[in-house]
């Protein structure tokens, strides 16, 4: 069995925003995480970076469903004993808007360094406003 690597010149990668304005937090996440990762090309090769660039707008006003707004907690470790903090979905995004969705995001790319490498493709802003229009990315529904 041959390993397959995809050129760069078969696989062009275009710049796509998505408006999150309205929008449910895990679904976005999953349709950014598959594009990123390039699924849904055709010369797709899970060991090669060929996803597109993703800009992601209004992630302030991304949507939870049920009680999650409350009760969705974020946790993160010090490295010291007695150092669990946590964090509820409310506060992260008062504080850091662009935070659960960038954390959503990772979660559904793989560990290690491709997943670290794809993660930078995706640009997230709070915002209407992205400095990325000289790329004239694609805008497309979720």
């Amino acid at each position: 069995m041959k390993t397959v690597f995809v050129k760069p010149a078969e696989a062009p990668r275009s710049w796509f925003v998505i408006d999150a304005q309205g929008k449910r937090l895990g679904r976005v996440a999953a349709k950014v995480a598959h594009m990123l990762r390039g699924k849904h090309k055709t010369c797709y090769t899970g060991h090669q970076e060929i996803g597109d660039y993703i800009v992601i707008v209004n992630a302030a006003k991304i949507e939870v469903s049920g009680r999650k707004h409350e009760n969705k907690i974020y946790y993160r470790h010090s490295g010291y004993p007695g150092g669990l903090k946590e964090t509820t979905f409310a506060k992260l995004i008062e504080r850091h808007p662009t935070d659960p969705l960038e954390k959503a995001i990772r979660g559904m790319l793989p560990k290690g360094p491709l997943g670290r490498k794809l993660a930078l493709n995706c640009k997230v802003y709070a915002g209407p406003d992205h400095p990325h229009v000289a790329q004239k990315p694609v805008a497309i529904e979720v």
